[in-house]
């Protein structure tokens, strides 16, 4: 496996503070000069163009967006993907829209019990309500985790099931997950949580496109930070969410306003109010520069996979300070390089004193209980795996 050199791409980023180690790219990917470029347009425009700014946003920015999402993940047809400021909004109004919702009954959910904090949160709360019932599938151990989930999801019906391509807490890759949410019956709403898969796994939607959901953002891999959030949805589903703003009814705003609420076609649907237009502009820019870059997902892939080659072979060879092979989950022996996101995570009792001890050295990382976790990124080389190494051991 090769690693790439494209740090010109991150000057601005990369100089902020010549002196960091920067592996939280899962976390905050750092973003290339192209981003700071493509905000700066979307104050030119806010100030230039003023109220006009929305008809190139939609007719320019926006359009864009969808189309590059859509090409990333195999999709054919742009218009099933939309976008919000964040995934929350999105599973709100998707939940909205089922069923279940419509008969104030509770909905019968499913996933794992990996899922990231918003999810699990808002189901937990949502129990204390009654509106679900839910049932959690323990992601560990993973080897037997497609079996365990499969078995759970026959004992159906379920109204939702939601799973993560790749769990934030442990950086396995569920890729058996595709598959068995597209084998449920077709009135379960089905829903894949890309949020560590997108930008950074090589991912085909194309073939569930009919049946699943997809759900990510440009936050971390995608390099355009927070704000811009997508669901692709199939199509035929004809979906009217209660939860929904003006801009899912956008194309007969300026028409007669019957009695019913209408919807606007594709993903559209799902789409809420008026929303913050500068991160599409940089989703839109680092698009743009890795098109022209001629950098692929499956390329950013394969050096990052490298980058955490080389780092563990430090950890195997005891050169990185008190981190060792055994605390590593998924093992490196356990599954293939294809098979894990774009951290690593370690699980130790002292994770989070020694991520503070990290951070006073300039090791930017993050922990979550006992996992301490390190983040690969398009930014870093392998000089940089090797000063990450060195500076782990001088903590030691």
């Amino acid at each position: 496996m090769s690693t790439l050199d494209v740090t010109h791409l991150f000057r601005t980023a990369l100089a902020a503070e010549p002196g960091r180690l920067h592996f939280a790219a899962h976390s905050h990917h750092l973003w290339p000069d192209a981003a700071r470029a493509a905000h700066l347009r979307a104050f030119e425009d806010a100030v230039t163009l003023a109220d006009e700014k929305w008809g190139r946003f939609f007719s320019e920015v926006y359009p864009a967006c969808q189309g590059g999402v859509a090409k990333t993940l195999g999709v054919a047809d742009p218009n099933r993907v939309a976008f919000s400021a964040n995934t929350h909004d999105l599973i709100l109004r998707l939940m909205s829209a089922l069923p279940a919702w419509n008969e104030h009954r509770p909905l019968r959910v499913l996933s794992t019990d990996a899922e990231f904090h918003s999810f699990t949160r808002q189901m937990k709360r949502f129990e204390e309500s009654g509106r679900v019932q839910w049932t959690q599938v323990a992601a560990e151990p993973f080897a037997t985790l497609p079996e365990r989930f499969e078995a759970a999801a026959a004992d159906g019906p379920w109204d939702l099931a939601f799973a993560s391509h790749v769990f934030f807490s442990s950086g396995h890759a569920f890729d058996e997950v595709f598959g068995l949410l597209s084998a449920l019956p077709e009135e379960t709403a089905c829903v894949v949580d890309g949020y560590h898969g997108f930008f950074a796994l090589p991912t085909d939607l194309g073939p569930h496109a009919d049946r699943l959901y997809y759900m990510s953002g440009g936050y971390k891999y995608a390099m355009a930070g927070e704000g811009v959030s997508f669901i692709v949805a199939p199509d035929g589903r004809e979906e009217r969410p209660e939860f929904t703003g003006w801009f899912a009814g956008f194309e007969s705003l300026e028409g007669e306003q019957g009695e019913r609420t209408e919807y606007d076609g594709g993903a559209a649907r799902f789409l809420g109010a008026t929303f913050e237009p500068t991160p599409f502009h940089r989703l839109q820019a680092v698009l743009a520069l890795l098109e022209a870059e001629g950098i692929t997902v499956p390329d950013i892939h394969e050096h990052v996979v490298a980058l955490q080659e080389r780092f563990l072979d430090q950890v195997a060879a005891g050169r990185a300070g008190r981190l060792r092979m055994e605390e590593l989950m998924p093992g490196r022996g356990e599954l293939s390089g294809a098979r894990r996101g774009h951290f690593l995570t370690f699980r130790r009792p002292d994770a989070q004193d020694l991520q503070r001890e990290l951070l006073a050295a300039r090791i930017i990382t993050d922990a979550r209980a006992d996992r301490l976790r390190f983040g690969f990124g398009l930014y870093q080389r392998a000089a940089d795996v090797d000063r990450l190494a060195e500076r782990l051991a001088r903590i030691d």
